[in-house]
């Protein structure tokens, strides 16, 4: 089955040199057009090349969203990327939606969806021998990215993981 990411999951593993692991536990990613617009690929920056190189090497797709007006519906509360990403999933019947922002991830929990953030990655390549430390990782997302993560969620991740 498909799955489908908005941008962060996508530009933050690539800022990093991580975006492989959507590859290894994916297998292919769906993107729709305002995420590809989103990432800014046709710009020399942070993670672009490694993108441009998924969808050179064809497991990061980019899909059209036909439900235009559920698109219209979402963006009232979410942004661009968000609302295509969701409608996109919807359309696709996928799997699973990569989501990190709170509300982007509840509203899909309200449309059936099941969604996994970066850091749900994070801690199933831990688990499956792809990556040596969550807390590493972290850190360099939030130097390189700029990813930010409260207190009390990373005590959380950190504890899930064995390294707390």
């Amino acid at each position: 089955m498909p799955v489908v990411s908005n941008t962060s999951p996508v530009l933050n593993l690539a800022i990093i040199g991580r975006l492989p692991l959507l590859q290894q536990q994916f297998g292919e990613i769906w993107l729709p057009p305002v995420v590809i617009s989103e990432l800014r690929i046709d710009e020399d920056l942070p993670g672009v090349q490694t993108v441009r190189e998924a969808l050179a090497e064809g497991w990061i797709h980019i899909q059209a969203v036909e439900d235009i007006g559920l698109v219209e519906v979402l963006r009232r509360d979410l942004d661009g990327g968000e609302a295509e990403a969701i409608a996109l999933a919807i359309q696709l019947k996928a799997d699973r939606i990569l989501l990190d922002e709170k509300e982007g991830r509840r509203i899909a929990k309200t449309l059936g969806l099941r969604s996994t953030g970066i850091l749900g990655v994070l801690l199933r390549a831990k688990q499956e021998g792809h990556l040596p430390s969550v807390r590493e990782t972290i850190e360099q997302l939030q130097i390189q990215a700029g990813f930010r993560i409260g207190m009390e969620l990373l005590a959380d991740i950190l504890r899930e993981s064995g390294e707390l």
